[in-house]
């Protein structure tokens, strides 16, 4: 079994070496998509108190991981492993597209251990890692 998961692993590197796969604004929009539904003063208070918002969501991230594309895993796995100020650039874009508070907050740098927390409990969430 553990073969098969190294397999799995390498093949993944290949493809997403292979398709060079950039992350965009809108590729990360849809992927926080989320994040918009949640008011801006609750994700303040997330990213102040540097919580652990996967643990809570973590039913609806297992539902939600079983619809993904094999384009959609590559994807998050390459904005998990993205450094967060490459990332938090990339929020600011995204914010300054689509005027979200959400996506500012995010991209500010006291968010950088909120994200660095939160990606490496989705990576463990999704790709058992």
């Amino acid at each position: 079994m553990a073969g098969s998961n190294e397999n799995a692993s390498h093949l993944e590197k290949y493809l997403n070496e292979s398709l060079e796969l950039e992350i965009n604004e809108d590729d990360l929009r849809g992927l926080l998509s989320m994040f918009e539904r949640v008011p801006p003063f609750l994700l303040k208070i997330a990213v102040s108190r540097n919580m652990n918002a996967v643990k809570s969501f973590e039913s609806q991230i297992e539902d939600y991981k079983s619809q993904l594309t094999d384009e959609d895993r590559l994807k998050i796995r390459k904005i998990i492993e993205m450094p967060i100020p490459e990332l938090q650039k990339l929020l600011n874009k995204v914010y300054l597209k689509t005027n979200y508070e959400q996506f500012k907050i995010l991209s500010n740098a006291k968010a950088k251990s909120f994200l660095a927390l939160n990606l490496q409990e989705l990576k463990v969430v999704l790709f058992n890692e």
